[in-house]
């Protein structure tokens, strides 16, 4: 990797807006490839109201289409994993070869996709623990944290703290965003999935936001429960998840701003969710290990319930009578 690598964030959303700004007011050369904002993007830039304080990037390298990239070293990947069927056609074009992809993304499974891609040399899971969201086009708010976990992926198990994994973490270092290194992927993704599963999904079924689910007792047990389910699923896949960690997540969660999980935000908007990554990957991979979840299991049937029926209400009403 060179000494100034150039830099791609691959979606220009909430997650991909505001890493990439980081890194491009630190003075890292960022390409933001993005589809519904690229001409605001072109004509305004990119504003971060940010709780570490606002700042605007008045001009930006803004690009609608991977052909107009030229390759760079870094290719980070901020699409929600519903669009990662774009990858093919994406990571080959703006990838220098040998280049590092970072999956900042969430669920379980697509390490392994983007791996066997032409071109593509270190593939990293990329865990970001931020509360942020996309307020508009070319608008990124950032409520709460804002720490990323990187751990290389290997098909062998953990990788270890390689060279090319030091190198990314020192371009995020460098641009104020404070970084952990783990040494095994697959166990890195299992503690993320603590914390997304259950909030992410309740905050749909139950309508509410972090804070209400908290104060709740009924639904702060069921979160507790969702946990131990995901710790014993991460177990049985040899990643151990200790007790401890589970009362961190809810502590955390405890003195966070009240939030709403970008599942909600998708769900709200008539999105597509991540229920593959999410939550049907982890599922099926927990009943292959001999660990099933049915709480989660349970959650992903209503999820699957409210968006069937939320589609179709917007199917009917979008039907017009002849």
């Amino acid at each position: 990797m060179t000494a100034h690598p150039r830099i791609v964030v691959v979606g220009t959303g909430a997650v991909g807006g505001y890493y990439g700004a980081l890194l491009a007011r630190a003075g890292r050369e960022v390409c933001f490839l993005a589809r519904s904002d690229h001409a605001e993007l072109a004509r305004s830039g990119l504003r971060v109201d940010s709780v570490n304080g606002d700042f605007v990037l008045a001009t930006l390298s803004a690009h609608h289409a991977a052909e107009t990239v030229a390759p760079c070293e870094i290719a980070i990947v901020a699409l929600k994993t519903t669009s990662n069927a774009a990858l093919p056609s994406i990571l080959p074009r703006v990838l220098a070869p040998g280049g590092s992809v970072i999956l900042l993304q969430n669920g379980l499974g697509e390490e392994e996709k983007v791996a066997e891609l032409p071109g593509v040399g270190s593939v990293m899971a990329g865990l970001a623990f931020v509360c942020v969201s996309k307020v508009g086009p070319g608008h990124i708010r950032h409520f709460d944290y804002g720490a990323v976990r990187l751990a290389e992926y290997t098909r062998r198990g953990a990788a270890g703290i390689t060279p090319a994994l030091a190198a990314v973490g020192a371009e995020l270092e460098a641009a104020g965003v404070p970084v952990t290194l783990e040494p095994d992927w697959l166990a890195a993704r299992w503690r993320k999935l603590v914390w997304n599963l259950p909030y992410n999904g309740l905050s749909v079924v139950l309508r509410a936001d972090t804070g209400a689910l908290m104060a709740s007792p009924p639904a702060r047990a069921l979160i507790a429960a969702m946990m131990r389910e995901v710790a014993a699923a991460s177990a049985a896949e040899h990643r151990a998840i200790p007790d401890a960690f589970i009362e961190q997540m809810l502590t955390m969660t405890d003195a966070m701003r009240p939030y709403l999980p970008s599942m909600r935000l998708d769900f709200d908007a008539g999105r597509e969710l991540e229920l593959a990554a999410m939550y049907a990957v982890p599922v099926r991979r927990a009943r292959a290990a001999g660990a099933p979840m049915p709480r989660v299991e349970a959650l992903l049937a209503e999820l699957e319930f409210l968006v069937a029926a939320r589609d179709e209400v917007r199917r009917s009403s979008n039907q017009v009578d002849c």
